[in-house]
């Protein structure tokens, strides 16, 4: 789904960094541009809004879209803490935050994952680049293939070995993916202010 997803999905380039490449590292006017772009397409929203408790260092979260992005992406977003930035932790509740939630800025709320597509080396000035999929709720669908239903494919550890070759565990099913509504998703494109060294 996540290649699919890459090749399929219309791009708005982040253009708010100051690392001087195209695209440059992610800004909050970025965020901000993509959350308005989906808004304009009538998108819905996955999550709705976290209100203010008084708690000490916790701010409200807005209602917002997700977005996947690589971990590599991490320090720069801690980097936007004090532009909009809330980090996960400092939700007023962590009831509603997911696992892999990193935070949220305006109307997106960030999922980061090792898995999330990178291109390595291809910005103009030879940085990788970052697909962030920002996502609206009826933008994709998976859809179960009739005729075909899940089957577990098991060989067990006693056919390890010279002549029956390799254990085997996997589950094979048919599916397919789609975009519903290309209008209600968009990859925001982006490169690293900081090395992973580093700032």
């Amino acid at each position: 789904m996540r290649d699919y997803i890459v090749s399929a999905a219309s791009q708005i380039n982040a253009g708010g960094g100051s690392n001087g490449d195209n695209p440059t590292n992610l800004a909050p006017s970025d965020f901000s541009l993509v959350a308005t772009t989906l808004d304009t397409n009538n998108a819905y929203k996955f999550m709705t809004g976290i209100e203010g408790m008084d708690r000490f260092g916790t701010a409200p979260v807005r209602s917002a879209y997700f977005m996947l992005s690589s971990t590599e992406l991490q320090t720069d977003m801690d980097g936007l803490v004090g532009s909009g930035f809330i980090n996960q932790w400092n939700y007023p509740s962590n009831s509603s935050g997911l696992p892999n939630e990193f935070g949220s800025i305006f109307n997106i709320r960030v999922l980061t994952s090792s898995e999330a597509p990178v291109a390595r080396g291809v910005s103009a000035n030879g940085q990788d680049v970052y697909y962030n999929t920002v996502l609206g709720k009826q933008a994709i669908t998976h859809v179960t293939q009739d005729g075909d239903s899940m089957k577990l494919l098991y060989r067990g550890p006693e056919f390890s070995g010279m002549l029956m070759q390799n254990a085997t565990l996997a589950v094979r099913f048919s599916q397919a993916q789609a975009l519903t509504q290309d209008t209600a998703i968009r990859n925001l494109m982006s490169t690293r202010l900081s090395s992973l060294g580093g700032p």
